[in-house]
């Protein structure tokens, strides 16, 4: 489960592990087990990946890169072993669990591709007044040391490697913290990197209890750099406790579908229920709301209504299906309650409303008013309120209340009229005629106010994890 010297360290503190039984969200069946690591165990790894920094920061650009390029080879060879383990360890269906596979291949590959052509630049002094051409700067791009890699469940794959690829690409080590549910994808995934050659103590991973390790290891005094995609409330505490160590946050959204009248409704609707309802919305991208003028609204909500009677839910081992139960039943049980809260407070459900165990079935409102929880919190589950709205200002006015900020999307035939709303919503970024989403993986992700710090996006990912050195040479002396 973790490099051999590491395992041989611990071997000699511990004569036993504490172990975390991981339970499928399909079945409630153990899958597997995992290391719960002491504060001491965490304390070795890091201390390994410090160790290995020296040399590996040195090792050429193209080495590095050939390492992973053989990593996305050696992933996709074993696409068959891992599309069954995201199915069962954290409930994906096929479709999903082999696309995030192949996302993921392409995105390592694509990471030692962009490495290639970041170089750094010379600066001239006598471009600035005052100074004259005998003194100019060579600006470099370094490694910045030990990262710590912090991913959520819900792509156990993708949202690792999309923080372990770029760090070591730019020569840094890496401390790999996977969610609690997705650790046995996380324990596979850096198999794949060691296969592929990676250096022993380059690439660790530690698992174990938050309450035991997670503080622990964000306040460590020796880790450089914090890259972590989860919720807002644990990002909260991360970037209180991380004093001055730089962060890279992906976290929580309420992203708005706006609807404007002359949008092609068919198109619209299509795009919102497979934005809001692949993977059971379990995705901060996933569309969380919907914000249409009230000229269309009773149209829009016929086509919502046909296109979500289309999904297909259940159990993703015995058939394709759009809706997976949620992780587990802490999940299930907040998102019921927003969906009970929408109903006392008089919203009219439209769809769904079912609950089988931690499957709750795809759930449409309609009339969300916004003293109803789930008009502001994000579910991450399957239901989707809407909010009626009189004008395209009252559109853009609730969509900025929100205390979240990732992303929005807004449908209309008039390209002018989609560039002012636009430029007026609070977000990282605006999908013009289609669902919210992440990607390619080249393009800028990033969240505004409560949904995040810094730029994700591989070549932003990379400079965000290395630092500019100057070297000012004086020609004059």
């Amino acid at each position: 489960m973790m490099n051999n010297k590491l395992e041989e360290d611990l071997s000699h503190m511990e004569d036993k592990h504490e172990y975390i039984q991981i339970k499928s969200p399909l079945e409630d069946t153990v899958i597997g087990m995992v290391h719960a690591l002491t504060q001491k165990e965490v304390d070795t790894a890091i201390q390994l990946a410090k160790e290995a920094f020296r040399s590996w920061r040195d090792v050429p650009l193209n080495e590095r890169a050939e390492i992973l390029y053989k990593a996305a080879n050696v992933l996709l060879e074993h696409m068959d072993e891992f599309t069954v383990l995201l199915m069962k360890e954290v409930g994906k269906d096929r479709k999903s669990a082999n696309s995030e596979i192949t996302r993921t291949a392409d995105f390592i590959r694509f990471t030692a591709d962009t490495a290639k052509s970041i170089h750094g630049e010379s600066i001239q002094g006598d471009n600035f007044s005052g100074f004259n051409k005998e003194k100019f700067a060579v600006v470099t791009r370094e490694p910045i040391g030990v990262v710590l890699a912090i991913s959520p469940f819900n792509y156990p794959i993708n949202l690792a490697t999309s923080k372990i690829a770029p760090a070591l690409i730019a020569g840094n080590t890496v401390i790999f913290k996977p969610a609690t549910t997705g650790s046995l994808c996380g324990i596979k995934l850096v198999e794949i990197f060691k296969e592929a050659g990676l250096p022993e103590g380059v690439l660790n991973i530690v698992t174990g209890r938050g309450n035991e390790i997670g503080d622990y290891i964000v306040t460590h005094p020796d880790i450089n750099f914090i890259n972590f995609t989860g919720s807002t409330e644990v990002g909260l505490n991360i970037s209180k406790k991380a004093h001055m160590v730089p962060l890279l946050m992906e976290l929580g959204g309420k992203d708005a579908a706006i609807v404007l009248k002359d949008a092609d409704l068919v198109f619209a609707a299509k795009n919102i229920i497979a934005g809001a309802f692949s993977y059971s919305g379990q995705r901060c991208t996933a569309v969380k709301r919907i914000l249409v003028v009230n000229e269309v609204a009773d149209l829009l909500i016929s086509h919502l209504k046909e296109e979500i009677q289309k999904l297909q839910t259940g159990n993703p081992l015995e058939k394709q299906v759009d809706v997976v139960p949620l992780i587990n039943t802490k999940a299930a049980d907040y998102v019921w309650e927003l969906i009970e809260d929408a109903k006392a407070k008089g919203a009219r459900l439209i769809y769904g409303g079912k609950r089988e165990g931690n499957l709750i079935y795809p759930t449409l409102f309609d009339y969300v008013t916004t003293e109803m929880r789930v008009a502001w919190e994000e579910p991450f589950g399957p239901v989707l309120p809407i909010l009626r709205v009189n004008s395209v200002d009252e559109a853009i006015e609730l969509a900025n209340q929100s205390e979240y900020g990732l992303q929005s999307s807004v449908f209309t035939e008039n390209l002018s009229d989609a560039f002012h709303v636009a430029s007026k919503l609070e977000v990282g970024t605006v999908q013009i005629n289609n669902k919210t989403e992440r990607g390619p993986d080249h393009f800028p992700f990033l969240g505004v106010k409560k949904s995040g710090i810094g730029t994700q996006g591989i070549r932003y990912s990379i400079e965000a994890m290395t630092r500019i050195k100057a070297t000012v040479i004086n020609l004059s002396h």
